[in-house]
């Protein structure tokens, strides 16, 4: 098994820490389909699409990004004043100008809820599509249902041969996990920052002093070993299954393409720099190619907007450079003919209270709040729904949480009636309620 242990992060007020170690191998969990009619035609449109998500880890605010109220009393609106996209009519933060000049590349939803106040338990939702069923422990990486991109990595595996199926980069995410899906489905985490100047992605080397041919020589060892085990007839053998998790290990290590895909320094300067010289951006760019080369799903872990104090001091840090880094990837993807096989989802657990608290601050708010889709056959230039003037509550066409999971799945070709096996031999469906938000396509 690879172990790759990854250091402390950001945390949220509910101490949430980005520490956990990633577990390549394992197997995946048996699972009954359900799908009809209408959701095997969706798979087999969506075969091809992969998909983007940047988690914007502590709750984005609404009402200074993509839900301004310049009308609403100063306790509400806040520093920041809308300006014009290149739609007509839509309207978003002055400090997002790259992003304003794509707006018709992405769809705003602008009426988004769920129940959930709490970081934890609101994460594990908008993660995996469900809330946890147990007490979650502060500070604990928790996984009770496998991730969005377990999932999608399950269902839709890359046809790639030693790519992988889903990453997370540049930090891991607790709830990012695979649950009982298995170690094979968790994400491949990298444990460098795609920023630094030296940026190189440790594990697809092979240890020092270890060339080729040593590193055939221990394949074929764990091989032959696995094979004494199965022949032994002895499930419960350590070395059994072994091959499963090395073979995926050695595969990375030798693959041209992983090579190839993780290679940010291949890209001009001039692109890098459109990106933002940051963790970020680069981030941000380093998904695109790995994307481009095949991965099916990639998780930016982006946190830091857990802001109950100096709200609009740190956006004014933290949105330039998520302009710089959003605006640019959907330019890029479209210009390389990659937007409409790439579903890109930027969004955090949940939105900000509509009154700026007496720290300058605003608090959590699941209640309405906003994200955006772009790509993989979503209709850009569009809001949907709207919250009312002080940002309270939906006005038109709340839209659950489950809905953005649905559509995700949907799009993607997975089957969100499917079964999986739980580790106590229950079935667990992949997602439980929830509609196809339809405004996106038509």
């Amino acid at each position: 098994m690879l172990d790759i242990p990854f250091g402390p992060a950001s945390r949220t007020c509910d101490g949430i820490s980005r520490r956990h170690v990633l577990r390549l191998g394992g197997l995946g969990a048996l699972g009954l389909s359900l799908a009809d009619m209408d959701r095997a035609q969706a798979a087999g449109r969506a075969r091809e699409i992969n998909c983007i998500l940047l988690w914007q880890g502590g709750g984005n605010s609404q009402l200074d990004t993509w839900d301004l109220k310049p009308d609403a009393p100063a306790e509400v609106r806040g520093e920041f004043r809308p300006i014009p996209t290149n739609v007509s009519g839509i309207r978003i933060c002055e400090l997002l100008p790259a992003t304003a000049r794509q707006m018709d590349k992405f769809a705003i939803l602008r009426s988004v809820v769920h129940p959930d106040s709490g970081h934890l338990r609101a994460c594990h939702k908008m993660l995996t599509g469900y809330f946890p069923a147990k007490a979650v422990g502060v500070g604990t990486p928790y996984n009770e249902n496998p991730s969005l991109g377990a999932v999608i990595g399950h269902e839709r595996p890359t046809p790639v041969s030693g790519l992988p199926d889903y990453v997370v980069l540049p930090k891991m995410i607790p709830q990012a996990h695979s649950a009982y899906l298995g170690a094979r489905c968790n994400p491949y985490l990298i444990e460098s920052d795609p920023a630094a100047p030296n940026f190189t992605v440790r594990d697809l080397q092979p240890p020092t002093g270890v060339g080729p041919r040593r590193l055939a020589d221990r394949r074929g060892l764990l091989a032959a070993l696995d094979r004494l085990a199965r022949d032994r007839d002895d499930p419960g053998h350590p070395v059994t299954g072994m091959d499963t998790h090395y073979q995926r290990a050695y595969d990375m290590i030798t693959s041209p393409a992983t090579q190839k895909a993780f290679h940010l320094q291949a890209e001009p300067e001039k692109l890098r720099d459109a990106y933002g010289r940051t963790s970020l951006g680069q981030s941000t760019l380093l998904a695109r190619r790995l994307v481009e080369s095949g991965v099916r799903c990639v998780t930016i872990a982006f946190g830091g907007w857990d802001t109950h104090a100096k709200n609009f001091e740190a956006l004014r840090t933290k949105l330039p450079e998520i302009d710089l880094a959003y605006g640019a990837l959907l330019a890029d993807l479209h210009d390389r003919g990659l937007l409409s096989t790439t579903l890109v989802v930027m969004m955090g657990e949940f939105g900000r209270t509509p009154k700026i608290n007496k720290d300058a601050g605003r608090d959590h708010w699941p209640n309405v709040w906003s994200l955006a889709m772009a790509g993989g056959g979503i209709r850009g230039g569009q809001v949907i729904g709207e919250s009312d003037s002080l940002s309270e509550a939906p006005a038109v066409r709340p839209i659950p949480a489950e809905d953005v999971h649905r559509t995700i799945y949907h799009q993607l070709g997975v089957d969100p009636e499917k079964h999986f096996l739980a580790g106590n031999g229950r079935p667990i469906q992949v997602l439980s309620g929830g509609e196809v938000i339809r405004e996106l396509f038509t």
